[in-house]
Order: structure tokens, then sequence, then C-alpha cells
């Protein structure tokens, strides 16, 4: 559905809110240099892309990759229109989810078509801060590329501050003196983190086209505010690699710490069962009942034995215990 359409004059909002069947009397009214008119769908139907195609003279495999979603980020031409495709995430605290969107541009001189699949990502906070900075949005179709752009990535800045606070959590618990199983969760966020990585990587190449002003069709004014961007983008490249990393740490120390416990478990197992040995074999010996064995007669046979199986079971103990076997 059409969720927002306006024609923008001078940075100012001038028409707005149209329905789909006024999308071609809302371009005629953008007659004088620097108009420009911006429509938000929301995962639309057929027929309303097949409108939006006829109105503005898009190209049709760009309007079926907005329909169908599930694309790359990627930056590509057809004719006099730029086609965008960037995803958006959010993140689940939940389950330790990132969840994704898409967002697919279409900029030509005087529109820019947005086309949004997902529920995180929303874009109509984005326009309301645009049309605040009027300066910012004389720019004309670039200004609302930069600004779409740049709350696509403060929204990965955010997945990335609550993804460090997961991976904080995992070290600390591989870490501590409890046992744990950290292994399920740490793969988990590993597949995050490349769910994420699929986003961020692949969108730096058109970001730095944008901020070194190489892309015919985006106002070269605009680069500084792209280079910020770029900039946000690369410390959140940068953070995924390191979060990842810092994961591939933990499972490792998490095996250690499992194969240290069990060589812990096996000393103690080894310390019982040696700690029952010595009295069995002491009464073993003296079970046989042969007839000249000695101590069988004796009054003090039995205290002798069992005194004899507390001394040893008190020796081993001592010496394992000296040794951190219990």
């Amino acid at each position: 559905m059409i969720v927002d359409s306006a024609v923008y004059r001078q940075g100012k909002r001038i028409v707005d809110d149209l329905p789909p069947s006024d999308l071609g009397r809302v371009r005629k009214l953008a007659t004088e240099p620097g108009d420009f008119v911006w429509v938000g769908l929301h995962e639309p139907n057929e027929e309303e892309l097949a409108t939006v195609e006829e109105e503005f003279g898009l190209h049709p495999l760009a309007v079926e990759d907005a329909f169908t979603a599930h694309q790359r980020p990627k930056l590509e031409r057809y004719e006099h229109t730029l086609f965008l495709t960037v995803k958006s995430l959010w993140y689940v605290d939940a389950t330790d989810a990132v969840e994704t969107g898409e967002i697919n541009m279409f900029v030509g001189d005087d529109f820019v078509i947005t086309v949004r699949h997902g529920s995180g990502s929303e874009l109509h906070s984005a326009r309301r801060d645009l049309e605040a900075k009027s300066a910012v949005l004389t720019h004309g179709p670039s200004a609302v590329v930069y600004a779409v752009c740049d709350r696509v990535v403060d929204g990965y800045l955010s997945v990335m501050s609550s993804l460090e606070e997961d991976v904080d959590e995992v070290e600390t618990s591989v870490f501590s003196a409890q046992r744990t199983n950290d292994s399920a969760r740490i793969y988990t966020l590993k597949r995050e983190i490349a769910e994420a990585r699929r986003a961020v990587l692949p969108l730096r190449e058109p970001m730095r086209r944008f901020a070194t002003g190489a892309v015919p069709g985006i106002d070269e004014a605009s680069a500084p505010f792209f280079r910020d961007v770029l900039d946000h983008l690369n410390r959140v490249a940068e953070t995924v690699d390191g979060l990842d990393q810092l994961l591939s740490t933990a499972f490792d120390a998490h095996l250690a710490q499992i194969s240290v416990q069990q060589n812990e478990d096996m000393r103690k197992i080894s310390a019982g069962v040696g700690l029952v040995a010595a009295p069995t074999l002491i009464a073993g010996v003296y079970g046989m009942n042969f007839v000249h064995m000695p101590e069988l007669t004796w009054q003090y046979g039995y205290a002798y034995s069992i005194a004899l199986m507390v001394l040893f079971v008190g020796a081993l103990w001592m010496f394992f215990k000296r040794s951190g076997w219990l």
C-alpha cells in the first residue's frame, strides 16, 4: 500500500497524502526547478507497483526486484533512474534474533519512490525528521537517499549495541565458576551476526560511491553527508568482525572449559576408586579364610583390620587432597 506521498519545493512539503490514482497529477505539480515527489510504499501488490511503474517510467527488472524483495544490498542504474537496495535490521532481545527488512529506492531527477518490506523498517519518522531540516531537503532526491541510509545505518548501530551486550553475557558465563552450556547460545549469536554481515558489508560500496560523488543523479554537495553515513557503516562492519571473532574465541574457551571439567571429574572418580580399593583389598585378604593365615586367631585381629583400612583411606585422602584431586 502507499503509506505516504508528497511534493516538495525548496525544502517544504506542498502537496501530500494523495491516492494512487492521483500519482500522475502529483508528478505534474513538480513544475519548478528543484521540485520532487516522494512516494512511500509498504509491501505493495503487483497492481500498485504497476501503477507506479507506469507513472514514473520505471524499469521492469527493477520493479520485479522491488516486488519480490530478498535482494542483496546493491546500487544499479537503469536509464535515468537509480535503483538502491538496503537491508534494515532490528533486534529481538527475547530470542537473541536479528530480524531483517528491505528497502528498495527508485531515484530520479524529480522523484524518489521507497518500497519497504518488513515491519521494522518504517520511514515515517525519517521523513518527518528530514522535513524539519529544510536546508537538507533542498538537495532534492539526494537528501531522501541520505535520510533513508542514515536511518538504516543508525539501526545497525543499535543492533550492534544489543549484540555486544549478549556477547559480554556469553563471555561472563563461559569463564564463570559455574558449569554452563553456552554452545547453543554462541551458535545462535554467530548465526545472527552472519545475518547482520550480509546486510552491512555489501552496502559499503554504494555508500563509498555516494561519499565520493561518483554517482550521476546524486548531488555532489551531499557527499559530506554520505561520508558520515559511510563512517558509521565502517564502524558497524568492524564491530561485526570483532563480535564474530570474540564468539569464536568464546566457543574455543567453552570447549576447553568442558575438557578441563571432564578431567577434574575423572580425577575425582579415580580418587574415589582409590579410596574404595584400599579397604576392599584388606577385606579381601582377610576374607580368604586360610587356616595358617596370620592374625586369624588373634584377639584384636578385627580391630586391627578396621584400623588398617582407616589408616590407608586417610593416607590416600590426604594425598589426593594435596594433589588437587579432591
